[in-house]
């Protein structure tokens, strides 16, 4: 027999499942990156929500409502989630680039332009090329791919995530920060 049901049931879940999954997404990408107490402060409030979402199911069982808000914010809470990271866009990229035109001198301009830039010449099929690799704040990369782009359009770009960034090579300025932020401190972008 099916116990009754308020209107705002489902709706409750399925916010308390867009909470915690969007939650457990930004601490998944925290754990990756290092931050092991921002990760727990994060993985604290996902589990004590979750809890309250299922618990909402469980007591709701036999209504198809209940399952289906839980399986649509679970979906939407991957989503929120995603959008979320795409915004805070946290971390460093490694930037490689393979510049046949190897008389545009490519890291030059980049250089120019207030980009650390290590260069090596290398050797391509075609003949002599440049390689630049640059590593810069995540939220930094679209422009910079624009400006090689720009640059050198026949230049060959790969973009890979670093695990970490640090030493005396990373300097302080408008693409690399070590101001903290959130939490008091504990995360860093």
């Amino acid at each position: 027999m099916m116990s009754e049901m308020a209107w705002y049931i489902p709706v409750l879940i399925f916010v308390a499942r867009i909470c915690d999954v969007s939650i457990g997404t930004v601490r998944l990408i925290m754990m990756m990156s290092g931050k092991r107490v921002t990760s727990a402060i994060l993985g604290f409030f996902e589990v004590v929500i979750w809890v309250l979402a299922v618990g909402g199911v469980l007591q709701f069982l036999t209504h198809p409502l209940a399952l289906i808000a839980y399986g649509l914010g679970f979906s939407a809470g991957v989503y929120v989630g995603m959008m979320i990271e795409h915004k805070l866009a946290l971390g460093y990229r490694m930037v490689r680039v393979i510049n046949p035109g190897a008389e545009a001198d490519l890291a030059t301009l980049l250089r120019e332009r207030g980009y650390r830039v290590t260069r090596v010449d290398g050797r391509g099929r075609s003949g002599p090329v440049e390689v630049a690799f640059m590593v810069v704040r995540r939220r930094a990369v679209e422009s910079l791919r624009k400006l090689i782009e720009e640059i050198a359009p026949q230049a060959f770009i790969t973009i890979e995530r670093v695990e970490r960034a640090g030493g005396g090579s990373l300097p302080d300025g408008p693409f690399i920060s070590r101001r903290p932020w959130g939490f008091q401190g504990l995360m860093r972008k």
